[in-house]
């Protein structure tokens, strides 16, 4: 058996999320779902994939990495092509290397960047670009410069988890808040689009965590909440002390999940 890394680009518009979805009504498909099918053409067995975080439904992944154990002797020499042979179209493998046993998706993850990307034009979007964009009012730039020092650095972000989640720790530390004109996820958007994007990056995040503080920027940007009154929504450690709705999950993208040297891909 060897393990495999992959990293995997998806648009989360028709998929139930990243996990397996069980029982219930007819299921919507789900990523994991998608790639532990390919992997079973290919092979001839189950084979299960674990992801390095469960994204939304509707949430897209420019750099989403999960790994799998397979047995060599049954893997094409280009495993990435045949996966995408038997992948749907909304869904590829950028790459697919060996890496060391001890490797985890998950568990070996030092890091995320996340982009949530806001048309903040008076017309919807464009058409090509609706299913990755949330749309806003013109937003305020200087009052959402203003807010992201309130939310950049080691916080306890409780009250911007989704309600009803169970994490322990919910102490979480963002590396860096941006907010970037003229782009949508990574890539570049023409000089006239009113778009802009929350850059997120961090240690960890929890459940919703960048859709909860995404909207309640919007509210900002839009002059609804002071960016004064962040600290004492954080401080109250409950999703109720949060004003604005969680953002929808069509602007959210996974853009890289970060790992040590260590975790590097195998010769």
């Amino acid at each position: 058996m060897r393990r495999i890394k992959l990293i995997v680009a998806f648009e989360g518009t028709a998929y139930a999320g990243w996990q397996i979805q069980s029982g219930g009504m007819p299921q919507v498909p789900s990523i994991q779902a998608c790639l532990e099918s390919a992997f079973a053409r290919i092979v001839g067995s189950p084979v299960r994939v674990h992801g390095a975080g469960r994204t939304d439904a509707g949430v897209h992944a420019d750099g989403q990495v999960c790994h799998a154990d397979v047995d060599e002797t049954k893997m094409p020499s280009n495993a990435r092509r045949a996966l995408n042979a038997c992948l749907p179209s909304d869904i590829r493998v950028l790459s697919c290397t060996q890496v060391e046993a001890a490797f985890h998706a998950r568990k070996s993850a030092v890091g995320k960047r996340y982009a949530y990307s806001i048309w903040t034009g008076r017309d919807k979007p464009v058409p090509r670009i609706r299913n990755f964009i949330a749309q806003a009012p013109p937003l305020n730039p200087d009052l959402l410069n203003a807010a992201l020092p309130h939310i950049t650095g080691r916080h306890d972000f409780a009250s911007f988890q989704n309600s009803g989640a169970t994490a322990r720790n919910t102490v979480r530390e963002l590396y860096s808040v941006q907010c970037r004109k003229g782009e949508l996820a990574c890539l570049r958007c023409p000089e006239d689009w009113p778009v802009l994007n929350l850059v997120f990056e961090g240690n960890g995040f929890l459940k919703q965590m960048v859709r909860n503080l995404s909207g309640m920027l919007i509210h900002v940007g839009a002059g609804k909440i002071d960016p004064e009154d962040i600290p004492g929504i954080a401080a109250a450690r409950d999703r109720r002390a949060l004003p604005s709705p969680c953002a929808p999950a069509c602007g959210l993208s996974l853009l890289e999940v970060m790992y040590p040297e260590i975790a590097d891909t195998l010769p």
